[in-house]
């Protein structure tokens, strides 16, 4: 069974610059508490980097995260990153791995890389811990909501917003809504002017930095700030320390530990 933490930044707060009050994984939302009930001792972990060429960045952010790994508490065998160098090779390798970290950045070309190393079938019965971040989370989907961020990307005809994902799950999150609810691209408001109409007949959640969702088989639940759009219509569900499970559509008033509201446990 596949544990799948979507989430928009679990390390910080997108654009600031403010002191965290914490190491490692933000422990907000009890998502830490999360984490360490379903991790095995001694986990081997994946980074698979949206920006498969930038191979120096991606070396630091290797080390970078198995640092953030181990100031969590949680104890590893070794972090490897996936990239260009050798996507199919860590693809093909994927069911060694207990820890899977989806890197964020750029929508479509993360998306052209997954799907250049045939990630989504190799996904298939994978029974470890996936961690979505930002665009990583957003790649989760079925069917994912490419929001245009980049100048050009909403004049542009051959620029697709619903694009091809991995399949992990049917939510389309969209990160950072903290930092980006007020971004304009090409001379439109980023939320009302292209997220709004894009969301008829579709359905978004836009998630601030230390809010995620938890998927497991049969339940899925978001823990901390959350806001739903949905035919054009904006609606908060969900504020910090609270929960919303999207299985059954409604707020948790009163959550137990994260664990405690997945099916099953």
């Amino acid at each position: 069974m596949m544990k799948l933490f979507l989430t928009s930044s679990p390390i910080g707060i997108y654009r600031s610059d403010e002191p965290l009050d914490y190491i490692g994984f933000n422990p907000d939302n009890g998502m830490v508490e999360a984490l360490k009930y379903f991790w095995v001792d001694g986990a081997r972990c994946l980074l698979i980097s949206a920006f498969p060429d930038e191979y120096s960045v991606n070396d630091r952010m290797r080390k970078d995260y198995e640092e953030i790994v181990k100031d969590t508490g949680l104890s590893l065998s070794y972090m490897d990153i996936c990239d260009s160098r050798n996507g199919k090779e860590k693809a093909d390798a994927l069911h060694s791995y207990d820890f899977v970290i989806l890197g964020g950045g750029h929508v479509p070309t993360e998306s052209a890389f997954f799907a250049r190393i045939g990630l989504a079938d190799r996904f298939r019965g994978f029974e470890g811990i996936v961690m979505g971040i930002s665009a990583g989370s957003m790649n989760c989907a079925r069917i994912v909501y490419a929001q245009p961020e980049l100048p050009g990307e909403t004049a542009d005809p051959s620029y697709s917003r619903f694009i091809p994902g991995l399949g992990l799950t049917e939510y389309n999150i969209l990160p950072h809504y903290n930092a980006v609810k007020n971004d304009v691209v090409d001379g439109l408001r980023l939320m009302e002017d292209i997220t709004y109409p894009d969301s008829f007949g579709k359905t978004f959640y836009a998630i601030v930095d230390g809010t995620y969702l938890l998927q497991t088989e049969g339940s899925a639940v978001i823990h901390g700030e959350a806001y739903r759009i949905h035919d054009g219509i904006f609606e908060q569900i969900c504020v910090r320390g609270k929960a919303f499970s999207l299985t059954d559509g409604e707020l948790i008033p009163k959550p137990e530990s994260p664990v405690s509201l997945q099916a099953g446990m």
